[in-house]
């Protein structure tokens, strides 16, 4: 009787692109892709997208969580986080619900910032979440936030008894948590 060896590896498996590449790359499955070499094109992802340090690419991304440490030319929509890493640098326009530019790091281009759903914010960004809101915004089970919020650690205001998270000051948090 043959038996399958389990896999050694407890880590995500990613795919790392090293090569010069150009045309249109889709994946329709989620993946933990790495490009560090160069790149032109259209790019449509799901899962984790990373541009290295190293990586010049040329193309208009659309995925689901990016992170980009290289040079990247094009419009991204990321439809959960978008984040720029010292030393990189985004030329071109984005739509996130999330984004997070380090120090050091460069965008130039607009920025409209929806939220999950895909509804911008309200005139000034000045919504109000309650709790199951800020939960699925984080992706972070609601009783976490709670004891975040009680314990003074998420910017929150109880009002009753129930939280309320302002949207600004969510999104600042989430930029200083990095």
């Amino acid at each position: 009787m043959m038996r399958k060896k389990k896999s050694q590896e407890t880590g995500p498996k990613i795919l790392d692109i090293d090569a010069s590449m150009q045309g249109t790359i889709n994946f329709h499955d989620p993946v933990n892709l790495r490009i560090n070499g160069v790149f032109e094109g259209q790019l449509n992802t799901k899962g984790t997208l990373t541009v290295s340090e190293k990586a010049n690419v040329k193309a208009n991304i659309n995925g689901d969580d990016i992170t980009i440490a290289g040079k990247v030319e094009g419009d991204i929509v990321a439809s959960k986080r978008l984040k720029i890493e010292n030393p990189g640098q985004l030329f071109g326009n984005v739509k996130t619900p999330v984004l997070v530019v380090t120090e050091g790091a460069v965008l130039h281009g607009d920025c409209n910032m929806k939220d999950k759903s895909g509804k911008a914010g309200d005139n000034g960004g000045n919504r109000f979440y309650n709790l199951d809101e800020v939960a699925s915004y984080l992706e972070v089970d609601s009783k976490k936030i709670e004891e975040w919020a009680n314990k003074g650690r998420i910017p929150a205001v109880k009002e009753a008894d129930n939280w309320k998270f302002e949207r600004t000051k969510i999104e600042a948090w989430i930029a200083k948590q990095g």
